[in-house]
């Protein structure tokens, strides 16, 4: 079914800037690769520092902040946001788990610090990790065969979390979900991993990043053109397609598809390849839920539309209210 409700605006290059952001927005992508190339290490196994990053002494923290050192990722050392359920220490139960994928230009620390998440998802019983994904689209890289960024999110930093916490570990507990860039790779990595996920939800997703148009899209086209093609390889890469969800969507059934949702702005420079996924929705007899909203490309819209995607995933992740333990 198709709907085209109501909500916000602003725009900048790739993922909205938020309005407080003008000067670390610029240059972020070399910025965060600096960062992350000086975190490198050479540890065989993964390494865990968690660290309290909110909350009074006597109070559960709001989030906390894991850095790890993944075997697929070359060595390089990266952090992880995580936002626990309310009675987690309480009870003994398992949790299903929302994993949230930032946008371009960002890093894992984007969702806590321009939305209220750690507010939205306190009536909920689910995990939410926040994971790091640089500029990488959540592909593995062509240029750099060491940045196995899909490899990680599946191979590492899933089996990770289902080792370390309370989770629900099957398909049934897990969903994926993300904004702009984020929003592409939640869709990608759903469509393409349907046996892991119950649920995808893209805001604002730039879903046909894989395609051989989309880098003159972006505000600042030869930055745009220079990372695209650093993850997916020239635009002759035959191998693009089994990271396009256009294709991806049109290997499924509409009885082994995960639930799907997707939100965009309607003054969003994204909005047509939006209309078009929707469109092939349509036409192949899938089931979503789509909504248009007033607004650009921004922290704002996204703000509002990931309190829809914690409402309407919770039923079916089985996250729908706290109990007792």
């Amino acid at each position: 079914m198709n709907c085209r409700t109501a909500m916000i605006a602003d725009e900048n290059r790739f993922e909205g800037k938020p309005p407080s952001d003008a000067h670390s927005a610029v240059g972020a992508r070399s910025l965060q690769r600096r960062e992350l190339e000086m975190k490198s290490a050479a540890y065989a196994t993964f390494m865990v520092l968690l660290t309290i990053a909110a909350g009074a002494p006597g109070i559960a923290a709001d989030y906390q902040t894991v850095e790890i050192t993944p075997p697929h990722l070359g060595g390089m050392t990266v952090k992880f946001n995580l936002i626990l359920p309310t009675d987690y220490d309480r009870s003994s139960r398992r949790f299903p788990v929302l994993y949230l994928l930032h946008g371009h230009p960002g890093e894992y620390s984007r969702w806590v610090t321009y939305t209220h998440i750690t507010e939205y998802a306190k009536p909920y019983a689910e995990i939410i990790v926040m994971p790091e994904g640089d500029s990488s689209c959540y592909v593995n890289n062509y240029a750099d065969p060491r940045l196995q960024w899909e490899d990680y999110i599946i191979k590492d930093l899933i089996p990770y979390i289902d080792g370390h916490y309370r989770t629900i570990a099957s398909r049934e507990g897990r969903a994926i979900a993300g904004n702009s860039m984020g929003g592409y790779g939640a869709m990608m990595l759903g469509l393409k991993y349907p046996q892991m996920f119950i649920a995808i939800a893209s805001l604002s997703g730039a879903l046909d990043a894989a395609e051989p148009q989309f880098g003159g899209k972006i505000k600042k086209p030869r930055e745009g053109r220079s990372f695209i093609t650093d993850d997916f390889g020239p635009v002759d890469n035959p191998n693009r397609a089994a990271d396009d969800p256009f294709w991806l969507i049109q290997k499924l059934t509409p009885e082994n598809c995960p639930h799907l949702f997707l939100s965009v702005g309607s003054s969003d420079f994204l909005l047509e390849q939006n209309r078009r996924f929707i469109s092939l929705l349509a036409t192949l007899g899938f089931r979503y839920r789509y909504y248009e909203v007033p607004g650009n490309h921004a922290w704002p819209v996204w703000d509002e539309q990931i309190q829809n995607v914690l409402r309407l995933e919770a039923p079916v992740l089985g996250a729908g209210g706290l109990t007792a333990p």
